[in-house]
């Protein structure tokens, strides 16, 4: 699993680094993404589940607030958009799913970020020099 900053071209690369970083993940991980709309977050989780053996199409969970897939290591995409207070959060399941050893991934991370745990992994995702270079910033969480 590789730390840093990154810069991809296009949804392609960005689904490719995704798929790379995800390959060294060994369950247990909270993925926090950061990112305005359109930036790729739900790109780089489809690469995630790639990395992850995956096979099945992902998409945004907006409406349904988590979806689940089943891999080499099972992962939990949550969309956490309309997540509003802690009665929301608890509501999701977040906590249980924490406990269950796949990978949790949680775009909109923003509203719940008092919430994730101490080694959570932050990805921030922002625009380059063109609309389609996106900046993507891997980093270890606070207790890291």
């Amino acid at each position: 699993m590789e730390f840093g900053r990154f810069k991809t071209e296009n949804e392609s690369q960005t689904v490719a680094l995704a798929q790379k970083f995800a390959e060294g993940l060994t369950g247990g991980e909270v993925v926090a993404f950061f990112g305005t709309l359109g930036m790729g977050k739900t790109a780089f989780v489809r690469g995630m589940a790639k990395g992850l053996g995956i096979d099945e199409s992902v998409s945004s969970p907006t409406y349904a607030l988590v979806h689940e897939y089943e891999g080499r290591i099972n992962l939990y995409h949550f969309d956490m958009y309309r997540v509003d207070g802690w009665d929301d959060l608890y509501s999701t399941g977040f906590f249980e799913y924490l406990e269950m050893g796949g990978v949790v991934a949680v775009e909109w991370s923003e509203n719940i970020e008092n919430a994730l745990p101490d080694d959570t992994i932050f990805v921030t995702i922002s625009v380059g020099e063109n609309e389609n270079e996106r900046i993507i910033e891997i980093e270890r969480g606070r207790g890291q």
